[in-house]
């Protein structure tokens, strides 16, 4: 089992499951049609839609085409609990060239 999630303030009890669908597919990819069907998400098709839009907006899915996404290399971090879906950074030791790390920002911060 990974470490922890880091949330973000703006996430649902959802999102989690919306991109643990999308890593258990063999391309990353999530439909809105297969995520209304799947049973392990109990939210209708347009508070789907809305969740998805939110984590594209938030780095953590793509859009690829209408009504598909794929879930993106911070998305797969989020999940390992390596990315820090609030502060919208890797955390530790997690050598991405994409943003600064968690102990990086730290020292920008109030304590």
């Amino acid at each position: 089992m990974g470490a922890m999630r880091k949330s973000g303030s703006w996430q649902t009890v959802w999102d989690d499951r919306i991109l643990e669908t999308a890593a258990n597919d063999d391309d990353g990819a999530v439909s809105l049609t297969g995520l209304v069907e799947d049973e392990h998400i109990r939210i209708s098709q347009s508070s789907i839609s809305r969740r998805c839009k939110t984590l594209a907006e938030h780095g953590l899915l793509r859009k690829v085409g209408p009504g598909t996404y794929i879930l993106t290399d911070e998305g797969e971090a989020y999940l390992k609990g390596e990315y820090d879906a609030n502060e919208g950074v890797y955390l530790n030791n997690y050598s991405e060239t994409n943003g600064p790390t968690a102990t990086e920002t730290e020292s920008n911060s109030i304590p």
